[in-house]
């Protein structure tokens, strides 16, 4: 991810918001296609496989030996390849790559819009809801607008350490693009439904955002 100052902040996807959600899928009986821009094997945040952040050492053990056993991860189709016709869902992790990876992916945007579209249930996650931005017009609308939406907060981005570092704040982005974003409290668990569209807000959040998902789709 770069920084406002030119620096480089080593990131990737959140693991938990990646291995949570697939977990919940699986389980329901789905299979799980991954899709990154030009099908290059996702980078995961190696901050999101501490100890620190899964309840201890055990914790971060499970959450490696997990990511570890999916193999989808390691084998991703191009994401312009994906066609949301071929799909009964389509979800989106967070952690800070999104920010500088989806953010602008036009790719992406068409899959978003397409989803949005067709009516299939869209799941996006913590810094996931980023991709979002990419399906901004020139006058500065976007499909979303309007649409209720959560994601990592400014409150949490300034715990992080990041928003001061940051060249933008998710939650600055999103407000100023239309759309009606609801902050819960940091770190709890808060996700938000309006229509076909399910955010959440934060690592928390991407396991009852999965299992929401799976409800919608019966």
């Amino acid at each position: 991810m770069t920084l406002a100052d030119g620096t480089r902040h080593p990131t990737g996807y959140w693991a938990e918001e990646f291995v949570a959600p697939y977990r919940a899928f699986a389980e329901a009986g789905y299979d799980v296609v991954v899709a990154t821009p030009g099908g290059v094997v996702p980078t995961v945040d190696r901050a999101s496989l501490a100890p620190e952040v899964n309840g201890g050492r055990e914790g971060s053990d499970a959450m490696i030996a997990a990511l570890d056993a999916i193999a989808e991860v390691r084998k991703p189709i191009d994401i312009e390849e994906a066609d949301v016709a071929d799909y009964a869902a389509v979800f989106y992790p967070g952690g800070h790559g999104p920010m500088e990876d989806l953010a602008s992916n036009a790719d992406s945007a068409r899959l978003l819009t397409a989803t949005l579209e067709a009516g299939k249930p869209l799941g996006v996650v913590c810094h996931g809801v980023a991709a979002l931005l990419a399906t901004e017009r020139s006058d500065g609308s976007s499909p979303f607008t309007g649409y209720r939406v959560t994601g990592f907060t400014r409150a949490e981005e300034v715990q992080t350490g990041l928003a001061e570092k940051a060249k933008w704040v998710l939650e600055d982005r999103l407000v100023a693009m239309g759309v009606r974003f609801s902050a819960g409290e940091p770190w709890a668990p808060n996700v938000v439904a309006d229509r076909n569209v399910h955010t959440g807000q934060n690592p928390a959040s991407s396991a009852p955002l999965a299992a929401e998902l799976v409800k919608t789709l019966g």
